[in-house]
């Protein structure tokens, strides 16, 4: 049987802020259930770029895909610095077979008339509705259909590298090694099949499995070596991801983002002063971010309580000071990140100086903000409305802790969501009880989310 032409897909991952202020926008949503099968409908094989999920990497498999992929879609909705990158390779290699999409209402920074880019129609909610959906999926295949008829008359050309110079002369695609990528990537799109699998029936087994049967890793895409890297951290398999970081090739040991889930491991296993130089070096090279930051934040936060529950005050006096730092440099970094911002806000509670409860005071309506804007313009789940709940408590309002408390019980997902929640609300009340306060209406509210916790579990 003839194998199917491969498609290349550019374009972000997950959520992605809208430069235009607008709700975020899921590309992940757009491409499954529009450019996935309109792809598979012009009878092609879609690969998506990975980049993004191996820290900004562009590794050698992504230009081996960027030449030897017969076609390929880029999306430059929110003009994404990776996907343009990306096409610009593209446009200097392959003289035509590439085509370009976008959202209407995004700013994009050149005119893509020229291109014959293809748009569609995000709704006010930045959201690919149903009947959009469906358009954009049959107007990719009408195109891609006609770039596959097209692409055998060699004077066709859509890269405007080549349609200005004439006498321009792409690489010699057919004198690399194409039936090898092919098959290379084939097989990463179904170990990272298997990973899925793997992780959907929380099987640790299996992905110990999967780890053994790659081989050297060296010779393995960065790709499926972080997504492995992540569907251990899926399954809380902490140790595992440690060990695995030692082993990756020493690019991806480099990026920042395997250098913070390595220092959210490390913490997890109570290895905390390796955790702490991990994203110390981090902090020194690049600066706070609410990411790291964040996730310092916490390894000082867990050696406080530690140090309290050893009854060393004095340290966990240190402790809960560079917590609190952490988590203020976090929220600084990125006031749009509400979770360095809450946390900052407990910690501060906690404290309980007068400084302390006035710093708490005049950071407590920025993070309100930050968490508000984020209902309004993002997918809401669980987190956020429990957020806002810590949030009334710490600002001693009963009545829209009531308010928040019953949205919180009614988004419950996993019985560990509201046993987190309560136990951060018991620091506070533990807090204030050594103050001389107690409050009925905050006893009420933990005991609610333990009983919510013990009842799903």
């Amino acid at each position: 049987m003839e194998s199917r032409p491969l498609c290349f897909v550019l374009m972000p991952f997950n959520m992605k802020k809208d430069p235009t202020g607008g709700p975020d926008i899921n590309f992940d949503d757009i491409y499954e259930r529009a450019i996935r099968p309109g792809i598979e409908d012009a009878e092609m094989d879609p690969i998506r770029a990975d980049e993004e999920l191996t820290g900004g990497i562009i590794h050698k498999a992504m230009f081996e895909r960027l030449l030897l992929c017969d076609y390929a879609v880029a999306d430059l909705t929110t003009a994404n610095a990776n996907v343009f990158y990306e096409l610009g390779v593209r446009h200097a290699t392959r003289s035509a077979t590439t085509l370009p999409i976008f959202a209407q209402q995004q700013h994009i920074p050149f005119d893509v008339n020229a291109l014959r880019a293809l748009p569609y129609k995000l709704n006010a909610n930045n959201h690919l509705d149903a009947s959009e959906a469906r358009r954009l999926r049959v107007k990719l295949t009408r195109r891609l259909r006609e770039l596959r008829s097209l692409a055998r008359q060699d004077e066709v050309v859509d890269s405007p590298l080549f349609q200005l110079l004439n006498e321009y002369r792409p690489p010699d695609i057919a004198r690399l090694k194409t039936d090898v990528f092919r098959n290379q990537a084939r097989y990463a799109a179904d170990i990272k099949r298997m990973l899925a699998a793997a992780r959907d029936t929380r099987d640790l087994n299996q992905l110990k499995s999967i780890e053994t049967s790659l081989g050297e890793l060296d010779a393995i895409e960065a790709g499926v070596l972080v997504d492995l890297f992540l569907s251990y951290r899926s399954l809380s398999a902490w140790n595992e991801m440690a060990r695995l970081y030692e082993l990756l090739p020493a690019a991806l040991r480099r990026t920042t983002m395997l250098r913070e889930q390595l220092g959210l491991a490390l913490n997890r296993v109570g290895r905390r002063q390796k955790a702490i130089r991990v994203l110390q070096e981090i902090l020194s090279e690049q600066g706070p971010s609410s990411e790291t930051s964040g996730i310092l934040g916490r390894v000082y936060k867990d050696l406080w309580n530690e140090a309290l529950h050893q009854n060393q005050k004095l340290q966990a006096e240190g402790y809960l000071i560079h917590a609190i730092e952490m988590y203020e440099k976090g929220f600084e970094a990125d006031p749009r990140d509400a979770y360095p911002g809450i946390n900052a806000l407990t910690l501060l509670e906690i404290q309980g100086s007068v400084q302390s409860i006035e710093r708490k005071e005049e950071l407590l309506p920025i993070v309100e903000y930050a968490v508000k804007r984020r209902l309004k313009v993002s997918v809401v789940d669980y987190w956020d409305y429990a957020t806002l709940l810590e949030l009334a408590v710490l600002a001693n309002d009963e009545d829209q802790s009531r308010t928040h408390l019953n949205t919180v019980l009614s988004n419950i997902r996993e019985p560990w969501e509201p046993e987190t929640t309560a136990n951060n609300l018991n620091m506070i009340r533990k807090g204030r009880k050594e103050r001389g306060s107690v409050q009925a209406w905050l006893d009420e509210t933990i005991n609610a989310l333990e009983e919510a916790a013990q009842f799903r579990s």
